[in-house]
């Protein structure tokens, strides 16, 4: 018989009759999946019913082996089909005609291959009767099935050497199944078979290495296992889950898939098992909920909805679970079993079982698990199955799919054992965590999980139209479009952005000019990641007038004024002293160095309520940033964290007003600021400044007269403002009249830097 190809694994198990031209499959496996692992038990099966399993090497005929070889069948060899035809009667008697005749012919190829290979006399000889010896003493009860339709199988572990292979070779032509198993790859095997003419390799996809530990004695062992497990929950399933390998990755649109057009092996039952964290729309999320549930409803699927929290079991529902005292895990399994017997149809009861077996091993499996533990929660289980059986289960009839939703997220291991239990029975389990700031504790590898930036606070699943925000056509155009235009393109809606980083940015001089107007997104640093945007900001103290050119120097801080820009000419902005309502309240504001933003919010002195939430949350932010960052001197040293605390939250309100209108994307606000006197920036003042440039503004303080006017609160090398020396000191300067200022000054008679470094020689 020739060796052929397979269509599919399966065709190991056809009767030789259902074979394409009667052939026969030998093949090499080098790699496994679980398919394959499935594929290798069923086949060791067959080989130890109608077979021959090897394990390392096939002996060498012993002393007494060719003894008595030479006793029964004497001397004589020739390579002759005829001779090996009546040795192989005289040796091996039980072979039926068909059988001498097929093993004979596979000899005499064989032989005859190694003659045409230059094989000499005594060395055919010597094949020959190793072949014999092994036919007898190894492979007798295999020759005397051969011809069956019930093809015989042969399983060899490891690396098989020259003369075995040969043998291999005459059993496979002779009508015999064949697969090696090469657990470190084909590399040794082609040293034989170069071009893969005796055997095929197994090649499929999505295979792996070989588990390090895996052996033919490791499979009979968890196979032994497998025994003692089944007879704990009785019969085996008639069908299998098939969890999530079909979906989409859609979300909800994959639990709405009908049953049947999730798959059509009639095996297998087609459930979905998915988290989903945040909402991608807030104002279209409820309705969404609604629809979907209604859905549920006009398809007339059963469904269990739970919101927050799963009641633990009552002392009613644990009195209706029989138990007892367990001394192991098998003891607990086997007495708990009985208590399914509620439920009406016995292929869910066998499935139910099953997965409470395998649930049950795998915690046992846990460290720090005990009997003791392990009964509690299987009584929970046991309750909460039967709390919800009418509901996912009633009339319940193959295939169809139950839908367990839990709004929320798992709080203890208790709420995520189930759902690992409820997600490997006949039913979606759908778990909604749309408030971001919520933890849900469930870790399962069946788990697919969807994750959106948005985050939204619900407490009830909205099974009521009452108030449900609805999206037209025009709508979700938009939003279709927005991830088209706006995702990743360098193009931003306007206020795209309500999370923002701010990075100091270290430049020349001369830079800061170029950078004033320029958008955000223009500048170098700027970058877009995770709903959250970083803005590079310009803090800047210029001391100094270049040139002792006056013009020059008013005309180049006009230039930084603009519509956006404040205009600062005296220090100090708030002077010590002044009155702050806040001030009385900071105390309840901050605990263990973190600000209660909620105690905040809620206080009857807060004055930022009417702002934007994402505007009142970044404020937030950086006013604990500017406490964490201990940028004033005295924080939490000296209590100047209340200060800091009062002052922002008293803030100006043409400054909040800013903050509101600031898109991250875009020109932000500024304030330039004159500081021409001996006066400093009071505590107050610092803590604005410092606060405004976390917050995204730019700063430019210009000191004509070189003085340290913003230094004095800060720790050190803490500040935030970068220092620029310019020119020559000047001091009892008047602020001029900025529309009377040309932004074009006549042009110095000195030539600047850049006109030494490069001008032409005469």
């Amino acid at each position: 018989m020739e060796h052929i190809a397979i269509q599919c694994l399966d065709d190991f198990f056809k009767e030789l009759k259902n074979r394409p031209s009667q052939g026969i499959y030998f093949y090499r496996i080098n790699s496994c999946s679980s398919r394959i692992l499935d594929f290798i038990k069923k086949y060791y099966d067959a080989a130890r019913k109608s077979g021959v399993i090897i394990e390392g090497r096939i002996p060498n005929p012993d002393n007494n082996h060719l003894s008595f070889y030479n006793e029964m069948m004497g001397n004589t060899f020739r390579v002759d089909k005829n001779f090996i035809v009546q040795s192989l009667g005289k040796w091996l008697p039980r072979m039926n005609v068909y059988q001498k005749n097929a093993v004979s012919g596979a000899v005499y190829d064989v032989l005859d291959s190694m003659k045409k290979e230059g094989k000499n006399e005594n060395m055919l000889k010597n094949a020959y009767i190793k072949f014999m010896c092994w036919l007898y003493y190894k492979f007798e009860r295999i020759v005397s099935r051969l011809g069956d339709d019930n093809v015989p199988k042969i399983l060899y572990e490891g690396y098989i050497s020259n003369y075995e292979l040969l043998l291999i070779r005459v059993l496979a032509k002779a009508g015999c199944d064949v697969v090696l198993l090469q657990y470190k790859g084909d590399a040794e095997y082609r040293k034989l078979d170069p071009d893969s003419s005796f055997s095929d390799e197994l090649v499929m996809p999505d295979t792996e290495n070989f588990p390090v530990d895996f052996s033919l004695q490791k499979l009979r062992e968890d196979m032994k296992m497998e025994q003692q497990i089944s007879r704990l929950y009785g019969a085996a399933p008639k069908y299998m889950a098939c969890t999530n390998a079909w979906i989409k990755g859609s979300g909800l649109s994959d639990f709405k898939v009908p049953v049947y057009e999730r798959g059509s092996d009639p095996t297998l039952y087609y459930n979905c098992y998915c988290r989903i964290n945040g909402v991608e729309d807030k104002i279209t999320y409820i309705n969404e909920l609604y629809q979907f549930q209604l859905g549920l409803e006009s398809s007339k699927r059963n469904f269990v909805i739970a919101e927050n929290r799963i009641p633990p079991p009552t002392v009613d529902e644990i009195n209706t679970v029989r138990k007892q005292n367990y001394n192991s895990v098998e003891n607990l399994i086997a007495g708990m079993i009985p208590n399914f017997s509620f439920i009406r149809d016995l292929g869910l009861q066998s499935i139910v079982k099953k997965t409470f077996t395998d649930i049950m091993l795998k915690l046992a499996s846990q460290p720090n698990e005990n009997i003791s533990r392990l009964s509690g929660k299987a009584v929970y289980l046991i309750c909460w199955l039967k709390r919800y059986y009418e509901k996912l289960f009633g009339n319940f009839k193959m295939p169809e799919i139950a839908c367990f939703i839990y709004l929320g997220g798992c709080k203890n291991e208790n709420e995520a054992l189930l759902m690992r239990f409820l997600a490997r029975l006949p039913i979606d389990v759908l778990i909604l965590v749309p408030d971001r700031n919520m933890h849900c504790c469930l870790n399962d590898e069946l788990l697919y999980e969807l994750t959106y930036e948005t985050s939204m606070s619900i407490e009830k699943y909205p099974t009521e139209n009452t108030a449900l925000s609805m999206g037209t056509v025009a709508y979700h155009a938009e939003r279709e479009l927005d991830t088209i235009m706006y995702q990743d393109t360098g193009i931003y809606r306007d206020q795209q952005y309500g999370q923002a980083n701010t990075v100091m940015l270290k430049t020349m001089y001369e830079e800061v000019e170029q950078l004033w107007n320029t958008e955000l997104k223009y500048r170098p640093n700027f970058s877009t990641e995770g709903g959250r945007v970083t803005i590079p900001v310009v803090c800047a103290k210029i001391c100094g007038v270049k040139d002792n050119d006056l013009a020059a120097y008013w005309a180049g801080v006009k230039k930084l004024l603009g519509n956006q820009t404040i205009l600062i000419n005296r220090f100090p902005c708030i002077a010590p002293g002044t009155p702050n309502p806040v001030k009385a309240y900071t105390n309840q504001f901050i605990s263990n160095g973190k600000l209660r933003k909620d105690v905040v919010k809620n206080h009857q002195c807060y004055q930022f309520g009417y702002l934007r939430n994402e505007v009142q949350e970044h404020m937030l932010d950086k006013l604990q940033m500017l406490i964490n960052g201990k940028f004033i001197r005295g924080t939490f040293e000296t209590g100047v964290e209340h200060t800091i605390i009062a002052t922002i939250l008293n803030l100006d309100k043409n400054l909040v007003r800013m903050i509101q209108q600031f898109d991250f994307t875009k020109i932000n606000p500024k304030i330039v600021c004159l500081s021409l006197t001996e006066q400093s920036m009071s505590l107050e003042d610092t803590i604005i400044f410092t606060f405004l440039g976390l917050c995204g503004f730019d700063l430019a303080v210009f000191v004509p007269t070189g003085y340290q006017t913003i230094e004095r609160f800060y720790n050190p090398d803490k500040s935030i403002f970068q220092e620029h020396q310019t020119g020559g000191y000047m001091y009892d300067l008047n602020v001029p009249d900025f529309r009377k200022i040309s932004d074009k000054p006549k042009k110095s008679n000195h030539p600047s830097w850049r006109e030494k470094l490069f001008r032409r020689g005469n």
